[in-house]
This record gives C-alpha cells, structure tokens and sequence, in this order.
C-alpha cells in the first residue's frame, strides 16, 4: 500500500476537523446565497474550493463554517446571522450529508453516521458589537468559537496586523473571555496580536484554539504563532490549527503579498476581494511577478515544528479554503487533505499521532470547553458588564 492509500484508510477512521473555511462569504460574495447558482451537492471546481464530493475525498468528517464578515459593513451583527443562516440553510439543503453539531458528542454521532458534521466559528470581535449578550445570542444560534479580532483590533483587543491599542487585551476583552469559558464558545486567537494571544491564555480557564494559523519560527508573518505561546497550550490544554495560506506558511510568499495588495488597493479592491473582477486583478500581477509556490511540504514544515515545540496533543488542521485567493501545490482544495496526511507519513509520523492531528485533539479540546462551562454555570451568573463600565 502507498502513502497516499495508507493515508485515506486512516481518514476513514479518524477524519479530519477542519478548523476555519471560508465557504459561507463566497457564497455572499458570488452569488448573494443564492444555493441553487452554487450547488455544493455537485463539484464547483473553477469557482469554489470547497463541495461535498470534494469534502468527501479529502476525508473531512467535520467542519467548521467561518460566518465572517468584514469589520467594516456598516451593520456586522446583522450580516454575522445571515452567514449563520447560510450555513442553516447548506445543513437543511443537504441532510445525507451535512450533520448540524455543536458539541464533541455530536461530532462522534455524525462520524457515526457517515455524515460531515457541521460547526459554525464567528472571526472577528467586531461580530458581537463590544456586546456581552450579542454574545450569548450567537452561543445559542450554534457559534462554538469566536476569533477575537480579524485583520483590524477591536475597542477591547489588538490584531496580529493592525497598530496596537488595547495593548493586548482589555478589562473588557479579558470579560469576553471570561463568558465565553461560561458558555462553553472556544476562544480562538488566530489573527490577534501575540500579545492578545499571552493575556488570553493567562484569562482563560478552557482550552484556546488557533482555528488557522501556522508557526511563526518557520515563517516570519504575525499571523503565525511565536514558539513560547506554541510553548503554553499544553499547560493550558489548547491546539494551534495549522493553515495552509502560502503567505503565512512561505517566507518568499510573505513578501509577495505585500507587492500584490499594494496593486490591488491601487486598482480600487479590497486586498482580500476574491470576486471574478479582483481576481483577474490578481491574476495580470501574477503573470507579470510570478507567484512563490508553497507545497505540501511547506505545510509539513511547519507540522513538525509545531509538534515539537507544543507536542502532538496540540495540533489540528485549519485550511482556511474559500478564505484565500491562493493555496498550496497538492492542496489546491478540500479533497488534497490525504496529501498532506501522506507527506507525514513519509516523514515518520505514526498513525496514532495523525488520528490525534485530525480528529482527536479537535474532539478533545471542544469537551474539555464544555466541561469548563458546565462547572463555572453552576457557579457564576451571566455577566452584563460594558465596554464603558470596564475600559472607561
């Protein structure tokens, strides 16, 4: 048996938990949710990176919709739920395959079943609108994680790519965290400053995640994770989910993008637009400054230092597809994830090692947020506390 066989037999027992997929903005962004225009029941190759039957044959067992939206639509709140009801609307559409799942045990009732369960994660603080009770509304609509900040800071958080404010994290920010712990929301900090990163983990009393991020040691981009946070989510308990956007995992790609978003800012988008007119933007740069190439053993770069530096108990997969007008050689979509579990076969990974990469942290890590809630439920009431009563 091959690598890549071996490799689809174990998905087949131990699938993967994708940590972030952008598909539920590409379906706002393409065709205003319009479902039948981007039926994910058939291939979409050309349009999306992300179908059922690719989400098939890469061995995708569970899923976690991102419902971002950008921080700066003028109502974030209100476009947040129609993201979520897009991916009510993707389950509903299609049951045979698509499990709704908000708890560890419904994710090993939907492998169970042969079903891909489906999570939902908010990316961006800017979704709760400095609201403590925005915040349980999107708990109870099915949200099981929020990234603290996206590509902007938030009043009480600072983002890994904008200029530093709060400092980290504020009063306010640590009471985000405090309630979400209470309600059972994993507190993601991919795309926050590393210092929104060290004062969470000093906040939180459950496990953190990084939905989609990658090792900063290997590639210099501040998206990444430095080695001494990698170095605390055992103590804590968390997972880093490795991303596979080539440029927060190839240092050349780093300094590309940069020349890239500075041409399309300067042709009037929006640097992260991935609508046909943008891409054609990106593509006419491409051709003129060809594009470094990250692979799948980019990927497993940053796999392996990762591993040693957090331990293997603390590492999952964040693809961040549908999110990135570009993807890694042998990772072009959703179906390329046997690839990368074969790369790592063939650089020593043991097959108890991939299962916890795959399924088993994710699974481990979404209890232990439910265990932690249950305990401070029976003893902490709900907070109502504001960014003014808390920052001033």
């Amino acid at each position: 048996m091959n690598r890549l066989d071996e490799a689809r037999e174990l998905l087949r027992e131990f699938p993967v938990v994708d940590g972030h997929n952008d598909l539920p903005w590409a379906l706002r962004e393409q065709v205003r949710y319009d479902l039948e225009a981007r039926d994910v029941a058939v291939r979409q190759d050309g349009h999306l990176h992300t179908d059922i039957p690719r989400l098939r044959e890469g061995g995708v067992g569970a899923q976690y919709w991102s419902v971002y939206v950008r921080a700066d639509l003028p109502d974030p709140v209100s476009a947040t739920l129609e993201q979520i009801d897009c991916v009510r609307q993707l389950i509903d559409r299609h049951p045979r395959d698509l499990a709704p799942a908000l708890t560890a045990s419904d994710l090993v009732a939907a492998r169970a079943e042969g079903r891909i369960a489906s999570l939902m994660g908010a990316e961006g603080g800017h979704s709760i609108a400095s609201s403590l009770g925005t915040l349980r509304g999107l708990y109870a609509l099915g949200v099981r994680y929020l990234t603290l900040t996206h590509n902007d800071n938030v009043p009480w958080a600072d983002s890994a790519t904008d200029e530093p404010r709060a400092g980290g994290l504020s009063a306010f920010g640590r009471a985000v965290v405090r309630e979400m712990n209470r309600e059972g929301m994993l507190v993601d900090l991919s795309h926050v400053a590393a210092t929104t990163m060290r004062d969470a983990l000093d906040t939180s009393a459950a496990p953190v995640i990084f939905s989609h991020s990658s090792s900063r040691a290997v590639c210099d981009h501040p998206r990444n994770i430095p080695d001494d946070v990698l170095e605390r989510l055992p103590a804590n308990g968390g997972m880093a989910m490795v991303t596979f956007v080539p440029k927060f995992v190839l240092q050349a790609a780093v300094d590309w993008t940069v020349a890239a978003d500075e041409n399309m800012r300067a042709h009037g988008f929006h640097h992260l637009d991935t609508t046909a007119e943008a891409m054609k933007v990106h593509r006419a740069f491409e051709e003129s400054n060809p594009r470094p190439v990250a692979t799948v053993a980019t990927v497993a770069d940053h796999l392996d230092h990762m591993r040693e530096v957090a331990g293997i108990d603390h590492l999952g997969i964040g693809g961040d597809y549908d999110g990135t007008a570009f993807t890694p050689d042998g990772l072009s979509d959703v179906s390329g994830y046997p690839r990368l579990i074969a790369e790592l076969l063939e650089r020593g990974w043991s097959k108890s090692d991939l299962a916890k990469l795959t399924w088993q942290n994710a699974v481990r890590v979404l209890g232990a947020a439910e265990d932690v809630a249950r305990d401070l439920r029976a003893t902490r009431s709900a907070s109502n506390a504001t960014l003014e009563q808390l920052d001033g």
